[in-house]
């Protein structure tokens, strides 16, 4: 087999330019050309994952096969290439600090005194090495997290500096930088792109290409002007202009030919520029859809978009695949009561109630969920979204008006959610939750089962509380059906509500494994139900688009 090649994405300037597009995008191309390839994050905050993080401090936390809590990245990361990412793919400071202490203390370095160089920069090589090794990829594409520059950083670039040395043509080095442009002046600047390069430069580390991003469209002297300055090849230095969706990014760089630049200098074969059919085909259809299907999505982070990324992303994908735009409404939950719902979900063609924690917003998630429920309007319920509409079932149709989950009332007097069992010894909060992928038994003539087009699938959990099977029967006969449950643990995974149009309630994350090539049979579901399609008096069916498509 031959050697793992390994390309590191590196940032500078500003933050939030995009490196994870980037990276996906290029990871994409070279997948495409027949490369085994993965895409991993190092991250430089000393928390150990994101699963403790506060939204409004990181966004989506995304949870990974493995149960791994990770960056909102690896979503990108997944959606792009069709891949599934592990815990080797997220490693932060925390984590590598952790583990060098753990190793001091169990006697690893027979005494000696442990150091950033050379056992902590040991330690980020070789988490970057071994899931190259581990799992036989032709490519690793590593993702270094914040801009070159900030102290937190140090560590991984000196790491990155040293496996350029010791890996040479394996080794391949990708800078992203700001290109601004001074509306006063009229003109694009680079001199924060040569001083970021210098930066990295200073480091001992010489990029191999620049991707500029930028809001226009730069012209060939600017591209052969930062090549110069930079020591840059000419062919190598790219642009990432602004486009109407990140789904064009990989497009946009192959017109360049940054793949073929990347392989040029790894020294590996070029093959045949690949079409990208599947690919274009989503982006043409999103291209041509012109009916709008509007959701309304309840949370309680409703100005704080990244914190539902990967539901949107999932909407919107299958939005998509059935000829829509989605227009998505993202409601505050908190802001929602009795008076004003009728208003806050107007113009809804369904309602997604989000995932979440604590008790803050929940009663409006409730109100949300009764109107949506008496209009027979589609309604998805995700995780405690799940457990909501439980919740709220118990409470309007099972005439159990105390019912609540345990995390919101401990003394309430129907505990219809409750804390799971193997949870209530565990004191600690980081990664103590049922996290990752696990089997799920759909019912046969089930909503969930129409949809998947299977009885078993699996599905990527991340809660704490479960619905309480002493109340299964009595729900069961009043109307809500467990449609799907977990075979070793029996705990409940979907409920439905069969004599409503679309009512569907998962404790588990749907749109963890939604993909642009492969999305989510259940957001397929939904958005078709939403969107009337195949309903009497409507259009009809669209070819090519099933309720089984992922």
């Amino acid at each position: 087999m031959a050697e793992t090649k390994y390309i590191f994405v590196t940032g500078g300037v500003v933050s939030s330019l995009g490196k994870g597009i980037i990276a996906s995008s290029l990871g994409k191309l070279l997948q495409a050309r027949g490369y085994r390839v993965t895409i991993q994050k190092f991250d430089p905050y000393i928390n150990v994952d994101s699963g403790t993080l506060n939204p409004y401090e990181h966004g989506e936390c995304y949870v990974t096969v493995d149960g791994h809590e990770g960056d909102l990245d690896l979503g990108h990361y997944e959606r792009f290439l069709n891949i599934q990412t592990t815990k080797d793919n997220n490693i932060t400071a925390g984590r590598i600090y952790q583990n060098v202490i753990f190793k001091e203390r169990r006697g690893d370095y027979l005494g000696k005194t442990v150091q950033v160089i050379p056992h902590i920069t040991d330690e980020i090589k070789r988490n970057i090495k071994s899931l190259g090794i581990k799992h036989k990829f032709d490519i690793v594409i590593t993702e270094i997290g914040g801009t070159v520059g900030d102290i937190e950083s140090t560590p991984f670039l000196e790491a990155v500096r040293q496996l350029r040395r010791e890996l040479g043509r394996n080794c391949f080095c990708l800078h992203l930088t700001y290109v601004p442009y001074l509306s006063a002046a009229g003109e694009v600047k680079t001199k924060p792109t040569q001083h970021s390069v210098k930066e990295l430069q200073s480091l001992g580390i010489q990029p191999d290409m620049l991707v500029l991003r930028t809001e226009r469209k730069l012209g060939d002297d600017i591209l052969d002007k930062v090549a110069l300055f930079c020591n840059v090849d000419q062919g190598a230095v790219m642009q990432s202009v602004d486009v109407s969706t990140i789904y064009e990014v990989p497009l946009m760089i192959q017109r360049q030919g940054m793949d073929e630049v990347v392989l040029r200098k790894l020294n590996m074969p070029l093959g045949d520029k690949p079409a990208m059919e599947s690919w274009m085909a989503f982006l043409q259809k999103r291209k041509e859809a012109t009916q709008e299907v509007c959701i309304k999505l309840v949370g309680k982070y409703a100005e704080l978009p990244d914190a539902y990324k990967s539901i949107h992303e999932s909407l919107s994908q299958a939005a998509i695949y059935h000829d829509r735009k989605l227009v998505l409404d993202v409601c505050h939950s908190e802001q929602i009561n009795d008076s004003n719902v009728a208003d806050v979900l107007k113009g809804a063609d369904g309602v997604v109630i989000a995932p979440g924690f604590g008790q803050r917003g929940i009663e409006g998630k409730f109100v949300a969920i009764r109107y949506a429920r008496e209009q027979n309007l589609p309604t998805f319920g995700i995780c405690l979204g799940m457990q909501c509409m439980v919740i709220e079932y118990a409470r309007s149709v099972m005439n159990l008006p105390g019912a609540n989950s345990t995390e919101m009332n401990p003394k309430t007097e129907d505990p219809i959610i409750d804390f799971m069992e193997h949870q209530k010894a565990i004191t600690s909060m980081g990664a103590s939750m049922r996290l990752g992928e696990y089997d799920c038994v759909l019912k046969e003539g089930s909503l969930a089962f129409k949809a998947y087009g299977k009885t078993r699938i699996k599905e990527r959990h991340r809660h704490r509380y479960e619905l309480n099977n002493c109340y299964l029967e009595q729900l069961e006969a009043a109307g809500m059906k467990c449609s799907g449950i977990n075979p070793e643990s029996s705990l409940v995974e979907v409920v439905e509500v069969p004599g409503l149009r679309w009512y569907l309630g998962t404790q588990f994350h749907p749109e963890f494994t939604s993909t642009v090539v492969s999305p989510n049979p259940l957001f397929m579901s939904f958005i078709r139900a939403a969107s009337r399609i195949g309903e009497k008096g409507t259009a009809g069916e669209k070819s090519g688009v099933g309720e089984g498509n992922g």
